[in-house]
């Protein structure tokens, strides 16, 4: 038989076919999934998802700018975020770089997810950074809210609907658009909402004008703003070596090379830490007065739609007249001065030299109502009133408990425990400061200090206060007799008493004025019995033109306060605030025009849009050569009266001052017209100042007149008052660029009443300074 053949094995064919097509079922099945579930989170299903109108117009509040007239921010109105925002083209190149280092450094070339960076956290599980673009992050900040770290499930939802608005942002805005929304979102703690707060509140300046470590600490702290928070009591260390980790990211990407980073990262964070509570900050007390304003004007302001516009919220810019710098000068001279005065006020009042300290001239009686007074009129009495509904009995005992608090003291803050009643005597035993500066030829206010620190106190001296004035309501009535009488500074009239009879003017019993010491005798110039503060002299031209021609002209000058026409007020007896006294004195350097003060000058919205603009108000008052003669007669207090120490004419115990009149000798030569004043008890002191383009008032006095000096050579107000005019304006001049006046003051071309007094008769008397309105001694030493 023939042998058959071996057969060969078949080759076993393997059928990949089956594999492929269910990897591509389950790959088309993965995408589609995906795709599923994006387009589920963008119809809503994991929460809901703004939509295009939104997303063109991201709801965010932005506070209210106050902006001075040197264009500096000074403030900002805001309930919840301060937030102003900033445009790209404000942002350094530096904060840019920093940013992109740090959080995105493939920023430009993704559309909104970063695939590297994601299957980089997917692989590492986050060991090795996370995946989270700057497109990302900014659709968590305005539209999602913190991630829930609690459930898996609803962080995946969340991280899902920062990919959608992440994408949709990248198609809505450009690229740098999306930076500048990053920056202006962020909370950076400590009232920093954005970074144009940020740069402000940290470095003191705007973001353009961060250098490459600020910006570095910036952008490091969005990592964690609480966390890496630089205040001293919060953690700069922590802060400061996350910003070497900004800085390091820099250099690895090539933004900076290593010598710049290895020297930045050898410094220090250099704060300048400003903070803008409402509490604090420059110009409080006029920020207060503008709240007011401001609510005032939104009431009968409303939008175009009807609704009204709100000040925390909508973002408006509020332009003041306001000079920060003049501000800041004047806030100065306030600190330099309050705090001698205050310690040599203290050392006077000490509970052995005087038994009823602060108080003087009161019995126990007296001072117990004072302070039951007191009591009823503070927030605790207002709170247990009317928030907890307590009784009086069980307010008035909770006076006498011992309880935390934080008190002022010029030393700085002092933390106690101390029984509210004991506080309310420390805290009357404070002398208050009230200051405001004018431009008079425009009204604009330049200067507000309303007290010593808003914090602690928030009553305001500028505006709401209204003290006795003394002496300064004098040139009032010489304007009157000049305007009336065509009087001459060079005219004399007799330095003796001078009694006006009962009902005279309406007064019901006579009245004689006194001067200093009963010295009487001789002739006296106007000028000099002005400059002299002479007593009988400004009651001899009360009774020839009578108490209301006076009052006529002091409400045309501004006054607002209701005056009774009695002979009296020749010496000062109203109580009006700086702000009225400011205004007229004004009138007198602006030629007789009085020009309403004026504090704000325009209002826009958040888009620029002008909403309101001021219109001046102003009213001829007095003649030029009228207004001309009582300042050249107020020229002669500097000149050769109680305002002559501004020229360093030191007479009689001039050591007596210097403890507590600062920055003596004040050596100011340029023409100065002015007027001191004291009251009653030297409970309040002042000094009215001008020069041509500048007029300014300041007013000293405790809260309770009953507290004061017990002597006229430190209460009068060429002690408590002058000095912060003449340290302000000694600042000003040092400022050249506020170009305050050193010129003299305008000379009217026809002027026809002789103002030249040197050959006319000299004062008998000189020396004598009888400033108070009860014909007290105020002897100008």
């Amino acid at each position: 038989m023939a042998k058959q053949k071996a057969k060969k094995p078949k080759t076993q064919v393997l059928d990949f076919s089956k594999h492929v097509r269910w990897f591509w079922i389950t790959f088309s099945g993965g995408v589609l999934l995906v795709t599923l579930i994006f387009l589920m989170a963008s119809w809503g299903v994991f929460g809901e998802m703004p939509d295009h109108t939104v997303l063109e117009n991201p709801r965010t509040n932005l506070a209210s700018e106050v902006i001075s007239s040197d264009g500096k921010l000074v403030s900002k109105f805001y309930f919840k975020d301060n937030r102003t925002p900033v445009g790209y083209n404000e942002l350094p190149q530096n904060l840019i770089d920093a940013l992109i280092a740090t959080e995105d450094v493939r920023y430009h070339d993704h559309a909104g997810i970063d695939a590297i960076g994601t299957i980089r956290a997917f692989a590492f599980l986050g060991k090795r950074g996370g995946a989270s673009t700057i497109s990302q992050q900014l659709a968590r900040q305005l539209f999602i809210g913190v991630r829930d770290k609690e459930s898996t499930t609803n962080a995946l939802f969340q991280k899902i609907k920062e990919w959608v608005l992440a994408i949709r942002l990248e198609r809505q805005y450009t690229k740098e658009e999306i930076i500048a929304m990053y920056f202006n979102i962020y909370d950076f703690g400590n009232n920093a909402d954005g970074i144009r707060s940020a740069s402000n509140i940290y470095f003191n300046k705007e973001p353009k004008d961060l250098d490459i470590k600020e910006s570095a600490m910036l952008v490091g702290m969005f990592k964690n703003s609480s966390l890496y928070n630089p205040r001293p009591h919060k953690n700069p260390v922590g802060t400061r070596n996350r910003r070497n980790v900004v800085l390091r990211q820099m250099f690895n990407y090539e933004f900076i090379d290593e010598k710049t980073k290895d020297s930045l990262q050898a410094r220090e964070l250099d704060l300048r830490y400003t903070p803008q509570s409402h509490r604090e900050g420059l110009a409080t007390y006029f920020r207060s007065y503008l709240d007011g304003f401001m609510k005032e004007w939104i009431k009968n302001n409303p939008k175009p739609d009807g609704e009204k516009y709100n000040l925390y919220n909508d973002g408006l810019k509020i332009y003041t007249t306001i000079d920060s710098r003049m501000q800041q000068h004047a806030e100065d001279a306030v600190q330099q001065h309050m705090p001698r005065l205050q310690a040599e006020f203290d050392n006077q009042n000490t509970p052995k030299r005087n038994p009823t300290a602060p108080f003087l001239d009161l019995e126990q009686d007296q001072i117990d109502a004072l302070m039951r007074t007191g009591m009823r009129r503070s927030e605790r009495w207002r709170k247990m009133k009317y928030d907890l509904k307590k009784s009086d009995e069980d307010i008035i005992k909770s006076f006498d408990k011992a309880v935390p608090m934080t008190i002022f003291s010029w030393k700085g803050e002092i933390d106690t425990i101390m029984k509210p009643i004991d506080s309310m005597r420390y805290y009357k035993s404070f002398l208050h400061p009230g200051m405001m500066s004018m431009d008079p030829k425009t009204g604009h206010v330049k200067a507000w200090v309303g007290g010593m620190n808003f914090k602690h106190f928030q009553y305001d001296h500028v505006k709401t206060g209204k003290r006795q004035v003394g002496s300064t309501f004098k040139p009032f009535v010489y304007a009157a007799a000049i305007d009336q009488l065509q009087l001459s500074p060079c005219d004399t009239l007799p330095n003796t008493q001078i009694t006006i009879e009962a009902n005279k003017y309406g007064n019901p019993e006579p009245w004689t004025p006194k001067n200093d010491g009963n010295k009487y005798g001789g002739f006296k110039t106007l000028k000099n019995a002005l400059a002299n503060s002479t007593n009988t002299i400004t009651a001899r031209l009360m009774d020839k033109i009578g108490p209301q021609p006076v009052i006529d002209l002091a409400k045309k000058l501004g006054v607002e306060q209701d005056i009774l026409a009695v002979p009296s007020i020749a010496l000062g007896t109203p109580d009006l605030s700086v702000y009225e006294m400011v205004a007229a004195y004004s009138t007198f350097a602006n030629k007789g025009v009085y020009n309403k003060p004026v504090m704000v000058t325009r209002i826009e919205d958040k888009n620029g849009t002008v909403l309101f603009q001021f219109v001046p108000e102003s009213r001829d008052v007095l003649s030029e050569e009228v207004a001309y003669v009582t300042v050249n007669l107020m020229q002669g207090v500097v000149e050769a009266g109680s305002g002559s120490r501004l020229r360093d004419r030191w007479r009689a115990n001039q050591d007596l001052y210097k403890e507590i009149i600062t920055g003596y000798p004040y050596e100011l030569t340029n023409p100065i017209a002015g007027k001191t004043g004291t009251t009653q008890n030297q409970s309040d002191g002042w000094f009215m100042g001008m020069v041509p383009n500048l007029v300014t008032g300041v007013w000293v006095g405790a809260e309770d007149r009953a507290a004061h000096f017990s002597r006229t050579s430190y209460g009068q107000g060429a002690s408590v008052a002058l000095p912060i005019w003449a340290l302000f304006m000694k600042a000003c001049y040092a400022d050249e660029a506020l170009n305050v006046s050193k010129d003299d003051f305008e000379r009217p071309t026809n002027l026809s009443i002789e103002v030249n007094c040197d050959e006319y008769v000299s004062n008998p008397n000189e020396g004598i300074d009888d400033d108070l309105d009860d014909g007290m001694d105020d002897i100008d030493f």
